[in-house]
């Protein structure tokens, strides 16, 4: 699998969404850099759907653990907060997993299939940045399900990727 990024760059994208969607500090993510094969078995475990995707998140903490934002369904702020769970001295919460296809990123950014709207024709670093970020913000409770959503979503990943 290529190389499209130094681990230090995707832990600054990683860090810079963290910090914009009000997550805890510090905590811990794990980016899982993987193939077509592996997103199709998981997007068809876990989202009942056929094919690859590009990203998927698994968050371990609900929206309701992370500050509401632009767009959000007031009802996800409803759900209770998880209980806080005493950590050891030094030890950081886990919010979740991403697990991002680099094929398809390198796929999608090649072809002019990149961006948020599937049009935009960059580098598959530009590319695999994006999925961090959309990655990240989906494991502190942003989605893009409802319109309202996904324009502050989208929004969001463009001030993120342009810092």
């Amino acid at each position: 699998m290529p190389r499209l990024l130094a681990a230090q760059a995707v832990a600054r994208t990683v860090t810079k969404a963290l910090e914009a969607a009000g997550a805890p500090a510090p905590a811990s993510v794990a980016v899982v850099l993987a193939d077509d094969h592996e997103l199709t078995g998981l997007n068809r475990s876990t989202m009942a759907k056929d094919g690859p995707t590009d990203v998927l998140s698994f968050p371990l903490l609900p929206p309701a653990d992370f500050p509401p934002h632009r767009g959000q369904d007031p009802a996800t702020r409803l759900r209770e907060r998880t209980p806080t769970f005493v950590l050891p001295p030094g030890r950081r919460p886990h919010l979740g997993e991403i697990v991002i296809s680099v094929e398809r990123a390198i796929e999608q950014a090649t072809a002019g299939r990149g961006g948020q709207t599937g049009d935009v024709s960059w580098t598959p670093a530009e590319e695999l940045r994006l999925l961090v970020t959309h990655g990240v913000l989906h494991l502190c409770g942003w989605d893009h399900a409802e319109p309202d959503e996904e324009a502050a979503m989208r929004a969001q990943e463009r001030r993120l990727l342009r810092a």
